[in-house]
C-alpha cells in the first residue's frame, strides 16, 4: 500500500546538551529525583490522565517506571537506572542523581565532552580502588556473629522510604524481621552448592505495624473452615504430602494434552470423576495427611479425601508452587492418570492454625531446617503497606548481596563527602602527570577533578530538604547537617555527630559548607571504638555499582555527538 503522506526526513540534533530543550529536561529530572531523595525525601503521587489507581511513592523503580519520554537521552538515563534497580534493588536514586549531577557540572564547568569523559573513568578507577581497600575510611566489616550491624543495614533501607510511614520503633520493629527472615532463609549445614530459601510475604491491611512477624515455614490461605477440623487429629509426625500442579476439577478444558476415550452411551463426568476418585483411594493407600493442589479440586474428591482424615488445599497459586516445594520436597504432579510416583511425596513436620483478625491461615511447619519463612507484613492502609511490601523486598536483596561481599559503606552522606575529599588530595599530587597521560591541559584537569567531586558532594548535599545546611569537617571528611533553627554561633552544640554517627563534634573542629572552596586534606582513619557503631549503613555491592553505572552513564551522555530521531 503506498503512503498517504510523504515521509518526513529524520530529526537530527547536534549538541544535544547545548539545546536548551534537552538540556531542561535532564535538569527537570534531576531536581525531580533530588527531592525524593533520602528519609526526608518528599513523596509523588504516580497517576495516568484517564483516573484509575493512584499511587504515593518516593522509590527510584516506582518513579522511573512512570516517566516516559520521548527525549532519548532522558530515556537513556531512566534504563540504566532501571536496570541497575533490578539488579541490586538499592541505590537507584543515588544513581540517577550522580549520573545528572555530573552531567550538570561538566555542563557548567564548560568543560568538552571527550576530556570530562577521560578525567570521569579516571577518577572512578581511583575510587573503586580505594574503596577495595582494606584501610577505607568508609567502609565497615560485616561479622555475621552479630546482627547488629545487618540490622543498621535493614533500617537504612527500609527508613529511606519515607512512604512507609514508620515511627522508630517501627521501622526498628520491621528491620529486626527482616534480618530474621534472612537468617532463616541461609542453610546452615548443606555442603557443597548452597541454595538459599525464599522468603513469602503476606500483606494484612488495617493491622498495627508491630503486629507484623515471621514465621518459620509456610503459611496459606484456608477460606474454608471445614478442612481445619482435621488438622488437629493429626498424630503422626512427619506428615506425607502430595502436590499437583494440574486441575483436578474435573473439566473437560482442564483436562489438556490428556487423551479421554469416551464409550457410545458413557458419561463423561462420572468417567473424569472416577479418575479423581482413583487419585483419592491412591492417597489415601499411601497414608498422605496433606492434599495440595494449585488448582481447583471438584467437590466430590473434596468430602472423599476429608472423610479419610486428610487436609485438603486447593488454589494454591502458581507463586506458591516453589517456596511449597523447597519446604516439603515434594514433586508437583502435572497429569491426573497416572500412579503418583514415591520421589513426588514430600512432608511437612506439622500443622497448625493461625488466626491475624479475620484471616485464618493453616501454618506447614518445615520438616527439618527452616529455609522458607513467611513475612507477615501488617500497616494501617494499602498505600503504606505497599510501599512497606516493596521496602522490605528490597531490603532482603540487599542483605543477600552482603553474602557476596560482607561489607558495608557508611551512610547519610559521609561516604560521598569521604570519597570527595579522598579524591582531591589524591589527585592535586598528580595533577601534571594525569593531565599528561589525558592528553589534556593541567586547568582541563582540574575542572573535571572539581566537576566530579562536587557532584558527589551534591549528593550528599540533596538529603537536606528542610532547610538546613551541609558541611564536611576537615579531619575525617564526613557528612554533617546544620539544622535551619541553629544559628552560626551554636554550631558546635547543634551538630551532635555526623550523619552515619561513628563522628562526634568537638569545639575544635573546622568545618566548610559543601560545595565552596577549601583546602585539599587527606581524612584521617577513624578511631578504633568498638562501642560506637554507625547509625547508617549501605550496601557495599549495590552503591559500588551505583557508583560505576551513575559515571559510566554521565560519560555516555557527554559523549553523544548527534541525536537522529525518526519523525515519521
Amino acid at each position: 500500500m503506498s503512503r498517504l503522506t510523504k515521509k518526513s526526513p529524520s530529526l537530527c540534533t547536534d549538541s544535544p546538551l547545548d539545546n536548551r530543550d534537552i538540556y531542561h529536561k535532564l535538569s527537570f529530572l534531576r531536581q525531580l529525583l533530588k527531592s525524593c531523595f533520602g528519609p526526608t525525601g518528599r513523596l509523588k503521587q504516580v497517576h495516568n490522565n484517564v483516573g484509575g489507581h493512584v499511587t504515593t511513592t518516593s522509590t527510584s523503580s516506582v518513579l522511573l517506571q512512570a516517566i516516559s519520554s520521548s527525549q532519548p537521552l532522558v530515556g537513556l538515563v531512566t534504563a540504566s537506572v532501571l536496570n541497575h534497580v533490578s539488579r541490586f534493588s538499592d541505590c537507584g536514586l543515588f544513581t540517577a542523581v550522580l549520573c545528572l549531577t555530573l552531567i550538570d557540572q561538566v555542563k557548567q564547568s564548560g568543560l568538552r565532552g571527550s576530556v570530562a569523559v577521560g578525567v570521569n573513568k579516571q577518577l572512578l578507577g581511583m575510587c573503586t580502588s580505594y574503596l577495595h581497600r582494606d584501610d577505607c575510611g568508609c567502609k565497615v566489616k560485616l561479622d555475621f556473629c552479630s546482627s547488629q550491624n545487618l540490622i543498621t543495614l535493614a533500617r537504612s533501607v527500609i527508613s529511606s522510604k519515607p512512604a512507609c510511614v514508620l515511627t522508630e520503633l517501627e521501622a526498628l520493629h520491621i528491620s529486626k524481621l527482616a534480618v530474621q527472615s534472612f537468617v532463616l532463609t541461609v542453610p546452615c549445614d548443606s555442603p557443597g552448592k548452597v541454595s538459599l530459601g525464599r522468603i513469602v510475604t503476606v500483606s494484612l491491611e488495617g493491622h498495627p505495624v508491630l503486629d507484623s512477624a515471621v514465621f518459620p515455614g509456610l503459611l496459606v490461605d484456608m477460606p474454608d473452615a471445614l478442612c481445619l477440623n482435621h488438622v488437629e487429629n493429626l498424630r503422626s509426625k512427619p506428615l506425607r504430602m502430595v502436590l499437583f500442579s494440574a486441575s483436578l476439577s474435573g473439566d473437560l478444558s482442564e483436562l489438556g494434552d490428556w487423551t479421554l476415550e469416551v464409550h457410545q452411551g458413557a458419561d463423561t463426568d462420572s468417567q473424569i470423576l472416577d479418575e479423581l476418585l482413583e487419585l483419592g483411594k491412591q492417597a489415601v493407600k499411601e497414608e498422605v495427611k496433606v492434599f495440595v493442589c494449585q488448582k481447583v479440586i471438584h467437590p466430590v474428591l473434596q468430602h472423599y479425601l476429608r472423610r479419610h482424615g486428610i487436609v485438603v488445599i486447593e488454589r494454591l497459586g502458581l507463586a506458591l508452587m516453589e517456596p511449597l516445594t523447597q519446604l516439603t520436597g515434594a514433586q508437583p504432579v502435572a497429569t491426573l492418570r497416572t500412579i503418583i510416583p514415591p520421589k513426588a511425596y514430600g512432608q511437612v513436620m506439622d500443622l497448625s492454625i493461625r488466626q491475624f483478625g479475620s484471616k485464618t491461615m493453616l501454618h506447614l511447619h518445615p520438616p527439618g531446617e527452616p529455609v522458607i519463612c513467611t513475612m507477615i507484613l501488617c500497616h494501617r492502609n494499602e498505600t503504606m503497606l505497599s510501599e512497606l511490601k516493596v521496602a522490605c523486598q528490597k531490603t532482603e536483596h540487599v542483605l543477600r548481596l552482603t553474602l557476596r561481599e560482607p561489607a558495608a559503606l557508611l551512610g547519610a552522606g559521609c561516604t560521598e563527602t569521604h570519597l570527595a575529599a579522598y579524591i582531591r588530595n589524591e589527585s592535586m599530587n598528580k595533577v601534571a602527570e594525569a593531565a599528561s597521560v589525558l592528553g589534556c591541559s593541567q586547568r582541563e584537569y582540574l575542572l573535571g577533578l572539581e566537576a566530579f567531586c562536587r557532584s558527589l558532594e551534591s549528593v550528599a548535599e540533596a538529603l537536606e530538604h528542610n532547610g538546613g545546611n551541609s558541611l564536611m569537617d576537615l579531619t575525617h571528611g564526613h557528612h554533617w547537617t546544620l539544622p535551619a533553627d541553629v544559628v552560626q554561633a551554636q554550631r558546635e552544640d547543634g551538630l551532635g555527630s555526623c550523619g552515619c554517627g561513628l563522628v562526634k563534634s568537638r569545639p575544635s573542629e573546622k568545618w566548610t559548607y559543601l560545595n565552596t572552596k577549601y583546602s585539599e586534606f587527606c581524612p584521617a582513619p577513624l578511631s578504633s571504638n568498638a562501642t560506637v557503631q554507625p547509625r547508617v549503613l549501605d550496601s557495599f555491592t549495590a552503591k559500588l555499582n551505583a557508583l560505576h553505572v551513575a559515571v559510566e552513564t554521565a560519560n555516555l551522555v557527554l559523549d553523544v555527538r548527534y541525536i537522529i530521531q525518526d519523525v515519521n
